[in-house]
């Protein structure tokens, strides 16, 4: 049996589904069914069981489960603008703890969700070299509670025999629940479909432009085939950044989007709220060569085609991943 915490969510849901595709329909999904969409999210998956967040926890702190040949952990508060601290602590850090702990003793493939949040400002780049660890400074609470798992994972000597993934932008169906933090391809989406215009902060730094703020963004379809790149190779263990390998900015995304609905693109800059300002990454890019290096050979797709496969055949039409 396979466990996909998160399973309901965006990448969880996603991954169940090409799980199914594979064969595997002994899944036991670990999630709270607290939004319509989530429960969208999980109607086409063929799963073993379903759990919820905390009673999965009990099961695995009292020893009350078994079979488990693989947890895939995406579950997690994925809020960058989240300020309750303690509740991502508990949620993002002890939880992780508690299944790692788990799976390292029952010998348990364990694959969990790291955050390209975790770099910061990117003041020492975006390598995922492992002995680079301690030198990150997350710019928010949620960077730090993804990044206190990894630097306790490293402390505890464990990351050869475990996989986290640092996911940069990842976009595409089945993330219609996570509201203010969706892409920016599904918000540009619904602006431009409604108003005829998609708006994207202005830059409060020189060196860029306005909308020339840059991100690594990939496709969900890419993100789950690199994922589980290390569900079928559990000898490889270690930090791994999951990112296209280069930068594109937000003028590129909205003109891609208007482009995938057929209209001519109409951008208006708007002020970058306070609570974001000082928080704000202008650049990011993940560097890919250490997953090249272990073996993952899968071409990934760009920018323009993930984003006219997301419009075209999901956005338009308001399907999702199996539907």
């Amino acid at each position: 049996m396979i466990v996909v915490t998160g399973g309901a969510g965006f990448i969880g849901s996603a991954i169940a589904q090409e799980l199914n595709m594979r064969g595997r329909m002994d899944l036991l999904i670990v999630d709270d069914i607290n939004h319509p969409e989530k429960e969208k999210n999980i109607t086409s998956i063929k799963y073993q069981e379903l759990r919820g967040i905390n009673s999965f926890l009990g099961e695995i702190i009292e020893r009350d489960i078994n079979s488990i040949e693989a947890i895939i952990h995406m579950g997690a508060c994925s809020s960058t603008t989240e300020t309750d601290e303690k509740f991502l602590i508990k949620n993002n850090y002890h939880y992780t703890r508690h299944l790692a702990t788990y799976a390292l003793e029952k010998g348990i493939r364990f694959i969990y969700a790291s955050s390209a949040a975790t770099y910061g400002s990117g003041e020492v780049g975006y390598s995922d070299d492992e002995s680079k660890l301690n030198k990150l400074k997350p710019l928010n609470f949620y960077g730090e509670s993804k990044h206190k798992f990894d630097i306790w994972a490293e402390s505890q000597g464990i990351l050869d025999r475990v996989v986290g993934l640092k996911y940069f932008n990842i976009f595409g169906p089945n993330e219609y629940h996570k509201e203010n933090m969706q892409s920016m391809v599904r918000k540009g989406f619904i602006q431009a479909k409604e108003k005829n215009k998609i708006c994207l902060f202005k830059s409060y730094k020189k060196e860029y432009k306005d909308g020339e703020q840059e991100r690594d963004f990939l496709y969900i379809n890419d993100a789950v085939n690199m994922t589980l790149f290390f569900l079928d190779n559990p000898n490889i263990g270690g930090i791994f950044n999951i990112g296209a390998g280069q930068s594109r900015n937000w003028n590129d995304l909205a003109i891609n989007i208007f482009k995938a609905m057929g209209r001519e693109p109409q951008i208006e800059y708007i002020s970058m709220p306070e609570t974001i300002l000082h928080q704000y990454q202008y650049h990011t890019c993940a560097d890919i060569q250490k997953v090249r290096e272990a073996g993952y050979t899968r071409s990934i797709m760009s920018l323009e085609d993930g984003i006219t496969d997301y419009v075209k055949n999901y956005l338009v039409s308001n399907k999702r991943l199996g539907g």
